[in-house]
């Protein structure tokens, strides 16, 4: 431990080198001994490694940018205190995501708030910085995004959306009609189950009403429903969800339109009660009591899937 610990002061101190050369030698070994040695990420922080770390997210250097936010990332895995109580931390990762010097670097940052937001009380500070959330939600929209950063994005999203009070400014900064056109027109299954659970997440809140109406978000979730439409698993279970969540948090018009449609693809939300995982199937049995049709209704609403509703949320 005590050369893992002289390693660690020796390298921090190099960060602050005259010689860029030497700096980029040390940000290479910092990575590489933080993915490899777990022990030594809290080491790391407590040479002081995070602010300078934080500065070099300003760097045009792709190496830099790329080593500095790959390192952060790493100690983010074993040590998110001293990230989060590091003056500018969360400016520079705002700063790496929306001007990174190569996609791997806004996949890091990108990833590094994921990693933060898993701690329950640091989804509401981190949900506070439009900028970061803005630059999330960017990076989805973009179409020219790499995929990687896209999947880390939506994931860092879903990590902000769990604390309820961030909803509405995601849906604000207008994460809606670019989470839908990522489920409508992305073919990657993964990419479609992450967007829907941020989409599940966000529609837990008054503001998803009008927003889902704008591009007729309940059809979509519907149609994932539908059993002809091959959904994964995962993705049926957030659609159910998504749509529960309208009926509980949205107006009482929003909620019975959800209802209404949801009838329209009651096997498919059965078949989630029935083959799916213990909280889908909770969910999916919960949505099928609120919709509460009559017996023998079900197939004929199915039937009716493809009928135009004129006021469509």
């Amino acid at each position: 431990m005590e050369v893992k610990v002289r390693t660690a002061k020796a390298l921090v101190g190099k960060l602050s080198s005259v010689s860029e050369q030497t700096r980029t030698e040390s940000l290479c070994e910092l990575r590489l001994i933080s993915k490899n040695d777990p022990e030594s990420r809290t080491l790391i922080a407590e040479a002081g490694a995070i602010p300078y770390l934080s500065e070099i997210l300003y760097s045009p250097s792709p190496v830099a940018q790329e080593n500095a936010t790959a390192t952060l990332l790493n100690i983010s895995i074993s040590s998110r205190e001293p990230l989060m109580s590091t003056r500018g931390l969360l400016d520079a990762l705002s700063h790496a995501l929306r001007n990174p010097a190569s996609p791997f670097t806004a996949q890091s940052a990108a990833a590094t708030i994921f990693s933060l937001v898993t701690v329950d009380n640091y989804r509401p500070i981190i949900g506070s910085k439009r900028d970061i959330l803005y630059a999330l939600i960017d990076i989805i929209r973009n179409p020219i995004s790499h995929p990687r950063s896209i999947k880390d994005a939506l994931k860092a999203l879903f990590g902000i959306s769990l604390y309820p009070l961030n909803r509405a400014t995601v849906i604000e900064l207008g994460a809606v009609p670019a989470l839908f056109s990522l489920v409508v027109k992305d073919g990657r299954v993964g990419v479609v189950e992450d967007a829907t659970a941020v989409i599940a997440q966000i529609a837990g809140c008054e503001e998803a009403g009008d927003a889902f109406r704008k591009v007729s978000g309940v059809g979509v979730l519907v149609d994932l429903l539908d059993l002809s439409t091959g959904s994964s698993a995962r993705t049926k279970e957030n659609a159910v969800s998504g749509l529960l969540n309208m009926v509980q948090c949205g107006k009482t018009d929003v909620g019975e339109y959800v209802k209404e449609m949801a009838s329209i693809v009651c096997n498919g939300i059965s078949d989630v009660a029935e083959n799916g995982s213990s909280k889908g199937k909770n969910k999916a049995n919960e949505l099928l009591k609120l919709i509460d049709l009559p017996a023998g209704m079900n197939r004929l609403q199915e039937l009716q899937l493809d009928t135009v509703i004129s006021h469509s949320y």
